[in-house]
């Protein structure tokens, strides 16, 4: 057997193993994870990471009290508490079983802490060659008759098919078509014993699963049992073939199973199945309890109990290493392809017909593809299952890490690593140590590897087994002793309760002696008198808290003096918002050091921009401030503001000058255009033409445009030779106002 247990130092790594822990440094934040004021009790220590420590010795620091017991362990080594005193979180990992063929290791055991976790390495191997178990479970109901006598030459067929991939083929038989009893079949006495008596035919009677032929590699004894086979009938479209299947899966030893072989289960169908709570409507509400039933190879739980949940049939097929194959006819197709995504390992055939070629054809590809993906289930006992988590890695031959826990075109003699990592959350609700179970199961293999948790969630505290839990903090020499003293019988908790405040310590801290231990946080860092100041629950500007002009208190920054805001981020000097000796130039206030202009059109950084405002410089310098600043008269004053109102009016000038030019021309070409129309048109009806100015045509074509272009055609006829003749056609240039006539 090998151990590692948790240290700082490197982990050795192996190719079939490999474990992993998180080992902290030692550092002031470090040590604030461990110690707290509220940490009373090694058990809470121990909570609070898998880095932490307790101090068990009895007089380490003279009884400084319960929470400085709690601390890193290089912290505790230097103050005194040897290896010996300290309680260890002590995770650790053994591992055994490293030479298994398929699956290995068999079996690890590890030692857990609420908080902790711990990795490990899963190696699963493709061999060459298995053997193979093939179940055929077939739906017997009246609509397969034609699909039962198909089967009949299937067994030597398949047998020559799969020799190419195993050399030890065995098969069984099995027949299901629904619950007995109303409404799922004719009750009625003359049905119960021969469903097809209306046909004149002899059917069998319904039965929920009968197992028919154990696994066998005898195929002469197959076909015999299949050419046995008579069909039965029921009254509505499901069937129970899922209840059927967990039977086959769980009576392993009438079925016939081998241990060393890989498991296939055929189940042949036209219809769909019958799922958990259909039952009710025979009055049947008793859940599955997921065991064997058959009593003479007659499934006898069939009437007292629902049918199984899918999750409970998922549950027993991994758990029995079954591989599920469904044959089924394509108009069904669609409803077991939602099926078949939560079943694990299994596989989904379409067929038009089951004739024998199609179902050989399906089996072996079924077969060669389940193979080729490798695929985990992990599961945890059920009571524990809410207190740890488990994640799941593969590691592919061809270097991939997949999603999810497969990977598939997996090849024979080829190695699938998984990394498993598996954490505590809690501990029992009693607080107790537990041992857990927890199986990583490859699905199809009938090998696994067995992990055992062994959750300490209580110290042990060396031989003795006192912690030292109960000390309290003395109190001598911490302030003046008649004082203090005075202080605490008045009030105990008065000096660590800030004034009006109606928490101790602000809700932060441990009052002690009449004075706060303030908590150490994760986040950063809380102190003051009534700790009160922290470095990070007040907004940032900067990257630095309250700007680095002030303090945290109670989640507010408090400033320095000349700042203010929210993050201390606006000074409340207005120097900065100064030009030209006014604020804003008088047209704004400064807020946070920057100007803010009465006007929405003022912009600028001192809101002296604004092109569309009229000039305001007599406005403002009117007054004697603006006099004073700049050294003008009153005269002058004047003078600048006739000059500013005199140019604004010549800009404003030019803009409208431009714009009437414009608006002119584009008049005066509208003109033009207005009276050239009325030329031609005059000019057209004073030629005789039509009232409309246009054309009027009693032809043929009314989409014959007239030519304005003057031709000559010529027409000549030389025969008889005798009498030659030739004409001549001339087509006068049309005037551009005429009207055509046709």
């Amino acid at each position: 057997m090998t151990s590692w247990l948790r240290s700082c130092a490197s982990v050795p790594l192996c190719v079939l193993l490999a474990c992993t822990v998180w080992c902290a440094e030692a550092s002031s934040a470090g040590a604030s994870v461990c110690w707290s004021p509220g940490v009373t009790s090694c058990s809470d220590c121990l909570r609070r990471g898998p880095q932490c420590a307790w101090c068990f010795k009895e007089d380490f620091l003279n009884k400084v009290g319960p929470s400085h017991r709690c601390d890193l362990p290089e912290n505790l080594l230097r103050r005194g508490c040897g290896p010996d005193f300290m309680e260890l979180s002590e995770i650790k990992v053994e591992v055994d079983g490293l030479t298994r063929s398929q699956v290995s290791p068999s079996h690890i055991n590890i030692t857990l802490r609420p908080g902790s976790e711990v990795s490990f390495i899963v190696a699963v191997t493709q061999l060459e060659r298995y053997p193979v178990d093939l179940y055929y479970l077939v739906d017997v109901s009246a609509s397969m008759q034609e699909n039962l006598d198909n089967l009949k030459t299937v067994g030597v067929a398949l047998s020559l098919r799969m020799m190419q991939h195993t050399s030890d083929l065995w098969l069984g038989f099995g027949s299901f078509v629904d619950k007995p009893v109303s409404p799922y079949i004719n009750v009625h006495p003359s049905k119960i014993n021969n469903p097809c008596s209306d046909y004149e035919i002899r059917c069998r009677p319904a039965h929920g699963f009968h197992h028919v032929l154990s696994m066998t590699g005898n195929l002469s004894e197959f076909t015999r049992t299949i050419k046995r086979q008579r069909i039965s009938g029921n009254m509505d479209t499901p069937e129970g073939g899922l209840d059927a299947m967990l039977q086959a899966a769980v009576c392993q030893d009438a079925i016939g199973w081998r241990s060393e072989a890989k498991r296939l289960l055929l189940l042949m169908t036209d219809q769909p199945s019958h799922l958990a709570l259909d039952s009710r409507l025979a009055g049947i509400v008793v859940p599955h309890d997921g065991l064997c039933h058959l009593e003479n190879n007659v499934y006898t739980g069939s009437t007292k109990m629902d049918h199984p949940s899918l999750g409970q049939l998922s549950e027993k097929l991994l758990e029995n290493r079954i591989y599920s194959v469904f044959a089924v006819e394509k108009q069904r197709y669609q409803w077991y392809e939602e099926l078949v995504r939560l079943l694990p390992g299994s596989y989904l055939g379409k067929l038009s017909v089951f004739q024998a070629p199609n179902l050989i054809d399906l089996v072996v590809d079924a077969y060669k593809r389940l193979l080729s993906e490798v695929l985990v289930s992990v599961s945890v006992e059920d009571e524990a299952v809410s207190r740890y988590w488990v994640s799941v890695s593969p590691l592919c031959p061809d270097g991939s890490t997949a999603k999810g826990r497969s990977c598939t075109g997996v090849q024979p003699n080829q190695t699938v690593y998984f990394n498993i990592t598996i954490g505590q959350h809690s501990c029992a609700d009693d607080g107790r140590d537990e041992d857990v179970r927890v199986i990583v199961r490859p699905v199809g293999y009938n090998e696994s590897t067995v992990v055992r948790i062994h959750s300490k969630c209580h110290c042990s505290c060396g031989a003795t087994g006192h912690c030292h839990e109960d000390e309290q903090l003395p109190c001598q020499g911490i302030q003046d002793g008649a004082t203090l003293q005075q202080d605490l019988n008045a009030d105990p908790s008065r000096s660590c309760r800030a004034t009006g405040a109606d928490v101790d310590c602000s809700g932060r801290g441990t009052c002690v002696c009449g004075r706060c231990v303030c908590d150490q946080a994760r986040l950063g860092t809380v102190q003051g008198k009534y700790c009160e100041i922290d470095d990070f629950s007040c907004p940032y500007k900067g990257e630095l808290i309250c700007a680095g002009r002030g303090v945290c208190v109670l989640g507010q920054c408090v400033c320095e003096d000349g700042w203010t805001g929210e993050d201390c981020g606006c000074p409340l000097s207005t120097t900065t918002c100064y030009s030209n000796g006014l604020l804003c130039n008088g047209q704004g206030k400064c807020v946070c050091g920057k100007c803010v202009c009465d006007e929405h059109q003022r912009h600028g950084d001192f809101c002296e921009k604004c092109p569309t405002c009229p000039s305001t410089w007599q406005s403002y310098c009117e007054s004697g401030t603006c006099l004073q600043a700049f050294g003008l008269s009153q005269r002058e004053v004047s003078m600048v503001s006739s000059t500013d109102n005199a140019s604004e009016s010549g800009s404003g000038h030019l803009v409208r000058t431009f714009l009437s030019v414009c608006a002119l021309t584009v008049l005066c070409g509208l003109m033009v255009v207005a009276v050239s129309r009325l030329l031609l048109l005059k000019r057209g009806r004073s030629q005789g033409g039509s009232e409309d100015g246009g054309y009027r045509c009693t032809g043929k074509d009314l989409s014959y445009i007239p030519t304005t272009n003057e031709k000559t055609v010529t027409y000549r006829r030389d025969r008889p030779p005798e009498h030659p003749l030739e004409m001549h056609i001339q087509v006068p240039k049309m005037a551009f106002g005429d009207p055509w006539q046709c």
